[in-house]
């Protein structure tokens, strides 16, 4: 059985499964090296424009499988630092992964999501939660640090400092309601309705440009980093007027007038330049 499921259940949309449910879909090296190759190999896909991440069954993930996490191949030879250093490596990596992807990524947690399940749904762009997701920082629970996968980093530009203190150093576990309260998730709906009203999202969001959605999620991301207003504020303009020089703004002027859809193509505009 396969450690990880895409589909593609609607145009220009891909949904992966984190598809261990008999351990509440917890991480082992065998799903972590699968899920960053099912990625890279979305980001090359230049059919889909948005993904849905989600687990199978009753979680979305359970953090690391502390009962059998599997050995890394290809570590013959190495000792054992390196080892560690690699296969903490082959987890880190999955953050950055997402964010590289060009397609916004919709985590559908629709259920626990600890440890690393929570900096799964961190890494994704936009993040949908099940009435009975729960997110816990696991790593401090089990003598460890609750600083992993990019969490220290990620959660309080989503949170604040006070929310995520109060998250990594408690290790509390906290429900849909409060995550929605604090800003962690965007939306709680009931987990029969969850998987439905992420794919409507996608679909919806992929009507639009696939060049216009992938700038946006580049911006969003390299402003988090941006020391200044004025320096975000040019990165804007710039990608604005990158898609400004597509044929989509006129596409968009036209479909208004005909009351309908517009179709984006992403080609360049013509009339500019005669």
């Amino acid at each position: 059985m396969s450690v990880i499921n895409v589909d593609k259940p609607a145009p220009h949309v891909t949904v992966v499964t984190l598809n261990r449910p008999e351990v509440l879909n917890a991480m082992s090296i065998k799903l972590i090296l699968k899920l960053a190759i099912a990625f890279e190999a979305i980001a090359t896909d230049n059919t889909c424009r948005v993904v849905v991440l989600t687990g199978e069954g009753r979680s979305f993930c359970s953090g690391l499988d502390l009962k059998d996490h599997g050995v890394l191949p290809g570590i013959d030879g190495l000792s054992m630092g390196r080892i560690a250093q690699r296969s903490m490596a082959a987890y880190s990596c999955i953050v950055p992964i997402m964010r590289g992807m060009p397609q916004p990524v919709i985590a559908a947690v629709n259920g626990p999501a600890y440890g690393g399940g929570m900096c799964l749904a961190l890494g994704a762009d936009l993040r949908l939660a099940a009435s009975e997701a729960e997110f816990n920082a696991t790593g401090i629970v089990n003598g460890l640090t609750s600083t992993e996968m990019g969490a220290s980093w990620l959660l309080p530009r989503l949170v604040g400092a006070a929310h995520s203190n109060d998250l990594l150093l408690t290790g509390r576990v906290v429900g849909a309601d409060e995550a929605w309260r604090m800003g962690l998730v965007s939306r709680v709906l009931p987990g029969a309705a969850l998987l439905e009203t992420a794919i409507s999202a996608a679909t919806d969001m992929a009507r639009y440009s696939g060049y216009g959605l992938s700038m946006t999620k580049e911006v969003l991301w390299a402003n988090l980093e941006t020391p200044s207003l004025e320096a975000a504020i040019a990165l804007e303009d710039r990608n604005q007027l990158m898609l400004g020089f597509t044929e989509n703004l006129p596409e968009a002027m036209r479909a208004f007038a005909d009351g309908r859809q517009p179709s984006y193509t992403d080609n360049p505009r013509k009339d500019l330049f005669g």
